[in-house]
């Protein structure tokens, strides 16, 4: 599973990117355009909600697993999360997770 969630990671990291990429390309770096692309109609509002919900329960999750000391430490995962995304940030969380028991 450990490779797994690492090629998911880099995946996650790629795919996102190329839309960011599109967007930007397009509208530029301004982070109001940006958000205002995320909740441009219902259905992309949806998503991004529903993205920021998810994320939130994984941050909580991580702070929770580190607490209990089962776990890698959160805050990188948090900037991954927050510059690439959650599709990046949990693969590559859960292969962190998967290397430290492995190496218990």
């Amino acid at each position: 599973m450990k490779n797994l969630y690492l090629a998911m990671a880099i995946v996650g990291g790629v795919i996102p990117y190329v839309f960011f990429m599109q967007h930007f390309s397009t509208a530029g770096f301004g982070l109001g355009e940006f958000v205002g692309a995320l909740f441009a109609n219902p259905a992309s509002g949806g998503f991004t909600a529903d993205l920021l919900l998810t994320s939130m329960i994984f941050w909580i999750f991580m702070f929770h697993q580190r607490s209990r000391n089962k776990a890698p430490a959160p805050p990188m995962f948090v900037v991954l999360n927050l510059l690439i995304g959650l599709a990046c940030a949990f693969p590559a969380y859960l292969y962190a997770r998967e290397r430290q028991q492995l190496a218990e």
